[in-house]
């Protein structure tokens, strides 16, 4: 039997008249909820700053690549970004040189298992291989804050993994373009690469890890990996991940180093080093 519509049970007709004051309705209500769209909640959104600057030689390249290649799918790395609030994060790849020279090599995507984790790795694999001029930690570091912004993710927590080697010589000071960073609520922590020190004169300096902790890196917990060995930074990338990710930086794992934060540094040692080099 078929749905009694002459109200004698309760229900309104249908009536055209009924249908256009709902339709009314609706229009002044707006989008029901569901039509609304909402950023996803995720524990971390992720910024990897990857540095491919002349100084960095296609042998570096390599392995740097393979390192965060390998490190994304890793199941230490899977597992601790499942154990999570959300059990997801959300990563994107952003290679960067001089103050202008940027490109984003994989955008933003969701990683909330091995498939998905896997689907980034392969993606940033087949990727090709590249160098830019100029080494602007300052320039990656600003536009790297800017990819939060309407990425479609709402991240409990906001970071910026950055990693180089060398120290700033190009655009703003980079103690300008980290405070600026930090205002914004983002926490920068740094991968110092350390593998072919003085090879390049300026852009090379013997301390660049206590450059990093000085001038770079900042906000709650942020932390360093140094890299001294070609053996070692796959690995170095991989732990630095899980820290970065489980949020346990602080000093709690012997890989990471936390800021020494000395207001007497010399954080403006590249761009003083580019000019002498300059000058000659």
């Amino acid at each position: 039997m078929s749905p009694r519509s002459d109200g004698k049970d309760g229900a309104m007709p249908a009536t055209p008249g009924r249908l256009a004051a709902v339709l009314l309705a609706a229009l002044c209500l707006g989008p029901s909820a569901e039509a609304i769209a909402q950023d996803r909640e995720t524990d971390l959104e992720l910024v990897l700053a990857v540095d491919v600057s002349g100084s960095m030689d296609r042998d570096e390249q390599v392995l740097q690549r393979r390192g965060y290649v390998d490190a994304i799918r890793d199941p230490e790395v899977v597992a601790a970004i499942r154990s999570g609030l959300t059990g997801s994060i959300a990563v994107t790849y952003l290679e960067w040189a001089g103050p202008s020279a940027h490109r984003v090599l994989v955008p933003w995507q969701l990683i909330d298992g091995q498939e998905a984790a896997d689907a980034f790795s392969a993606r940033l694999s087949e990727a090709p291989l590249g160098t830019m001029r100029g080494t602007s930690i300052s320039g990656g570091l600003l536009l790297a804050a800017t990819l939060f912004d309407d990425n479609g993710f709402e991240g409990y927590r906001k970071v910026i993994d950055v990693s180089g080697d060398g120290p700033n010589n190009m655009g703003a000071p980079v103690l300008i373009a980290r405070d600026e960073v930090l205002d914004r609520g983002v926490v920068i922590n740094g991968l110092p690469i350390m593998l072919k020190l003085n090879a390049f004169g300026f852009s090379s300096i013997s301390n660049l890890d206590e450059y990093y902790e000085n001038c770079v890196i900042g906000g709650p917990g942020a932390f360093i990996v140094a890299v001294n060995d070609p053996a070692s930074l796959v690995e170095s990338i991989r732990r630095k991940m899980i820290l970065e990710i489980a949020d346990a930086g602080g000093g709690e794992d012997p890989f990471a180093v936390l800021p020494a934060s000395d207001p007497e540094f010399d954080c403006m040692i590249g761009e003083r080093l580019r000019r002498q080099w300059l000058d000659r």
